[in-house]
């Protein structure tokens, strides 16, 4: 199975890959969080029977421990839910002593608690470009594919993030490393042939079709952002139009309130409707002050995260 690459995707292939050595592995799931937890709700931890981890449930506060529970259940098999907080006798122990609470899952990868196959599943579906949805029961312990009953856990599994470049210009330079930094995997497109061989950046290699072509073969869904820095219609304008016609849930174009105006004239030309219109992020980016490449991508990142998380 060809993996999406994500962290995600990463872990979730480690535990077949265990499990396919014979290793016993347990899946650790943050089911309830409050105050300043560090992970949000359906992140997870797998961890196997020798003690060795990937993962997260709480950026390290409370992994030592949930190790230890994991490993004691991985002995007969079967879910443990695991509550941490400042009021517990637990809190300094386990590192959360600065007020948040979680509470997490730990169940045996096994055909009674979490089968395998949903790890299939779930990467398969990603890989796709689908959400599945996964409900657990807080009372069994079993895990099953679809909404589940009322009162289940249900994690939702996004495909994995995805951002298209338009543009191999300074902007792009920065943007990229920070892309894969929050989690994104980056496509850079760029038609004009000196701009996609002067790029330079480690592991990118520009893709030089036309925006709307590789688009087109791309395939923008629900977890996919577009950012267009060319500053030039004849490549931007398609792009920003074929990404109108994708879920895509962050489109955002470089320029000024000015260059953004005339932009917007001419994809109305095209037939799009101010509802369409008011996708296109423009100018670019939350307004933080940006003065210099590395400050404009933060603030393009930073905006798509806000979009992203229902903040804007």
């Amino acid at each position: 199975m060809n993996g999406t690459g994500d962290d995600l995707d990463i872990m979730l292939a480690t535990a077949a890959d265990w499990l396919a050595a014979g290793h016993r592995v347990a899946i650790a799931t943050v089911i309830e969080t409050w105050g300043s937890a560090p992970r949000r709700r359906g992140s997870h931890a797998i961890i196997r029977d020798d003690g060795r981890f990937a993962g997260s449930v709480s950026g390290g506060c409370v992994e030592g421990d949930v190790i230890v529970a994991a490993q004691e259940l991985l002995a007969t098999g079967g879910a443990r839910r695991l509550d941490y907080g400042v009021a517990d006798e637990t809190a300094w122990a386990v590192g959360l002593a600065c007020g948040g609470r979680i509470s997490v899952l730990v169940q045996t990868i096994d055909a009674k608690h979490f089968p395998p196959e949903l790890i299939a599943r779930i990467r398969d579906a990603r890989a796709r470009g689908e959400t599945v949805a996964v409900a657990t029961g807080l009372d069994d312990g079993r895990s099953v594919e679809g909404e589940g009953r009322e009162g289940d856990f249900v994690a939702r599994y996004a495909p994995p993030l995805r951002l298209m470049i338009v543009g191999a210009v300074h902007i792009a330079r920065a943007l990229v490393p920070m892309a894969r930094m929050i989690g994104y995997a980056p496509l850079l497109v760029d038609p004009r042939g000196s701009f996609a061989a002067s790029f330079g950046v480690e592991g990118i290699v520009p893709d030089e079709r036309w925006p709307d072509e590789a688009m087109a073969e791309w395939r923008p869904d629900a977890a996919s952002a577009v950012v267009t820095l060319t500053h030039d219609p004849k490549i931007d304008d398609p792009a920003l139009a074929a990404a109108l016609g994708s879920p895509a849930f962050y489109i955002a174009a470089l320029g000024s309130r000015r260059t953004h105006a005339a932009r917007l004239e001419r994809l109305a030309a095209q037939g799009f409707g101010e509802e369409a219109l008011a996708r296109i992020a423009g100018p670019a980016g939350l307004d933080i002050g940006a003065a210099d490449p590395p400050e404009i991508a933060l603030s393009i990142l930073a905006q798509a995260t806000a979009r992203l998380r229902g903040r804007e």
